[in-house]
């Protein structure tokens, strides 16, 4: 099992060893994101037992017995307890109570656990008299409540009152950094063109299980055609199973929103314009469900005009595999389905290095920290990093559009996001004109910045327009 990464993670949890009580772990995020393998890692490097519960997904003819008899049996799979079926979860609970051994450490998964708990209100209610009564009275135990409906585990067990103070750790499981997403091209990393490996970052981004279906000696096109374009495809179904697994309350409202934030970052009021409903709560709600999900980003920052607060939070398709799954998978989905889609090279598709583009602007965006050192910044406090739009003035002038802001006290670094074959003078012009068209507060320094992507032509180097200049390559460590 290829397993990168993740070692801030793992400390944090075997922190939780020094303790002389039992620890409970909340462990969150987006779906393949790789929650589940982290804590079986964690219990294996820790020479923990490792139990592990994992609810069934939900259907109208099943109930909570489903769940239960479940338990019962995966609980006797492992343990030596009989697999006879529980009257309640808190029965269940304390049964799974008596296989703990106070002599070795122990780590306990209640894996998707919105699952296990989808028939029964009280669910939560029970883990907490559990965890009263029994688990935290074991010092070796470590019980974790996991799952990829993040927005329930949120609302049960991280904003719950009830275990205000119970819970050790609340583990919200995000993308791998880019160095550690170039392990999964092996060897191969130093050999394929780096472009090879961002085209593919740029469809999956950090999700170490889409990673892992990558063969290392195919090209981008390989690799991405029998991913995303193949009938079946991991990447052709994951959306539809992700999102019925993680939009729970307004599944349909949720899914008009993510199509409208697909073409750009909008506020709660631009986000009912866009699909044509009313400003109200239930739009804020969904947003929120997004955003707990994984998919979406609320990019809170500063207007850089006036250094305070935006008025407005805008909400941004933060994850890569469903920006380029409503892009270009969904609109041909049935000609994959029929097995008919085919394609030789990628530069032969329709808006390819425009989808690109916008899918490694999207990429750099999510892994921003990485440019704290390039930038030297490891001493300065970011105050605000987002991308940044102001719609067209009254005056006539055209709106303004940056692709990351990053703003200290006394600096903005406007950050030019490309991924071209050719990267020449032009780009200066742009920036320039950018630069012309923001209005900054006195004693702010505007900073332009390149990433990128291409043959950069040595005139834009020799200029010394920009005060900073990254090849993308550098932030994945090749």
């Amino acid at each position: 099992m290829d397993f990168f990464g993740r070692e801030n993670e793992i400390g944090d949890l075997m922190a939780l060893w020094g303790k002389r009580c039992g620890s409970l772990v909340t462990c969150r995020g987006r779906r393949r994101i790789g929650k589940s393998t982290l804590i079986e890692v964690f219990a294996q490097r820790s020479k923990a037992r490792f139990i592990r519960i994992e609810g069934v997904r939900p259907k109208p003819e099943f109930s909570n017995e489903t769940e239960l008899k479940t338990f019962a049996r995966e609980l006797a799979t492992q343990t030596r307890a009989d697999d006879s079926v529980p009257d309640n979860w808190l029965k269940a609970f304390i049964k799974l109570d008596r296989e703990i051994n106070d002599k070795e450490r122990t780590v306990v998964l209640l894996d998707e656990v919105s699952w296990l708990g989808h028939y029964d209100e009280t669910f939560a209610d029970l883990v907490k008299i559990a965890w009263d009564g029994y688990w935290s009275k074991h010092s070796r135990l470590i019980v974790v409540v996991c799952g990829s409906v993040s927005g329930w585990i949120k609302e049960h067990f991280v904003d719950n009152g009830a275990f205000f103070g119970r819970r050790s750790l609340d583990l919200v499981v995000k993308e791998l950094p880019l160095k550690e997403c170039v392990k999964f091209w092996g060897r191969a990393a130093t050999r394929v063109d780096t472009r090879e490996i961002i085209d593919v970052l740029s469809v999956t981004g950090g999700v170490p299980r889409y990673l892992r279906e990558i063969a290392p000696g195919d090209c981008a096109v390989s690799n991405i055609a029998r991913l995303a374009f193949r009938p079946n495809s991991i990447l052709r179904i994951d959306f539809d199973e992700m999102f019925s697994d993680v939009i729970t309350k307004l599944p349909t409202l949720s899914g008009k929103i993510v199509r409208a934030l697909v073409e750009r970052p909008l506020s709660v009021s631009e986000t009912a314009v866009a699909i044509g409903t009313e400003k109200g709560g239930k739009i804020g709600e969904a947003l929120e469900q997004l955003v707990e999900a994984g998919l979406v980003a609320s990019d809170v920052g500063n207007n850089p005009e006036t250094g305070k607060r935006l008025r407005e939070i805008k909400y941004r398709l933060k994850d890569n595999y469903a920006r380029f799954y409503l892009r270009y998978i969904e609109p041909k989905k049935e000609i994959v389905d029929a097995g008919a889609y085919r394609f030789v090279s990628l530069d032969a598709l329709d808006g390819w290095d425009t989808i690109m583009g916008l899918q490694f602007e999207n990429l750099v965006v999510n892994h921003y920290a990485v440019l704290i050192d390039p930038l030297h910044l490891g001493n300065s406090l970011i105050e605000s990093a987002a991308p940044y739009s102001r719609s067209r003035k009254g005056d006539g002038e055209d709106g303004l559009q940056i692709d990351l802001l990053l703003q200290t006290k006394h600096s903005n670094y406007v950050v030019e996001i490309k991924r071209r074959r050719e990267i020449g003078r032009e780009t200066i012009a742009e920036v320039e004109r950018k630069l012309k068209k923001l209005s900054m507060p006195r004693g702010k320094s505007a900073r332009p910045v390149l990433v990128y992507d291409g043959h950069l032509a040595p005139i834009v180097e020799a200029d010394g327009y920009f005060d900073s200049i990254v090849p993308f390559r550098r932030l994945m460590g090749l």
